[in-house]
């Protein structure tokens, strides 16, 4: 089991895992904690970050605390770093958006820099989102809205098992995006050549 469970200092999250059997990991940044992890019902593993927004006094001696201070990486960026140190390979981030609308965006701009090493998906109480790789199966689709969105553009895009199939089209953000496309199938497929893809499912 390489998977880790993240919350970042977003908007706190109503709707939670159900597995946490899943997570080899249960890990968040210090303002997250503060904010709403301190309350939730289950123990995570250890807190990391600059510290810069808990006070220490408060933790449980119980719970370990990874002090990241370098101040050129965000909270979320050595995060990361730590989870890949520990064998990680895919993260899923609670807290990621909401609040702070640049926070969210550079949340997005750290997981495109980590995409090659891991498998990062956020969620929210509405969806779930991640970066794509060139080709993406999405099983349990039927009913659901599917967003794609280019960062900043994606060449050469098909899919199947959409209500509106793109075939061997490009999205550029912000002239031509793919959102609120529905699936049809139960199983969807999304494939692309070039650039990056942002993908959005309802929960």
């Amino acid at each position: 089991m390489n998977k880790a469970l993240l919350f970042l200092n977003g908007k706190k999250p109503t709707i939670l895992p159900e597995n946490l059997g899943s997570y080899s990991i249960i890990t968040c940044t210090d303002g997250a904690y503060s904010r709403y992890v301190k309350n939730l019902p289950f123990t995570i593993n250890y807190i990391s970050g600059d510290l810069d927004s808990v006070q220490v006094s408060t933790i449980p001696s119980s719970i370990p605390i990874i002090e990241t201070p370098d101040q050129n990486k965000t909270d979320f960026h050595k995060a990361l770093e730590l989870l890949l140190d520990k064998g990680i390979h895919d993260v899923d981030v609670y807290g990621g958006s909401g609040r702070e609308s640049d926070h969210f965006i550079g949340n997005l701009s750290t997981a495109l820099f980590f995409k090659n090493k891991l498998r990062i998906t956020f969620y929210d109480d509405y969806s779930k989102f991640f970066f794509s790789g060139k080709s993406t199966k999405i099983n349990d689709a039927k009913g659901k809205t599917i967003s794609l969105i280019p960062f900043f553009e994606a060449k050469n895009i098909c899919t199947k098992g959409l209500q509106y199939p793109l075939s061997n089209e490009t999205l550029i953000f912000p002239q031509r995006l793919g959102t609120r496309n529905v699936a049809v199938e139960n199983e969807v497929v999304v494939t692309y050549g070039e650039g990056e893809l942002l993908i959005y499912i309802s929960r």
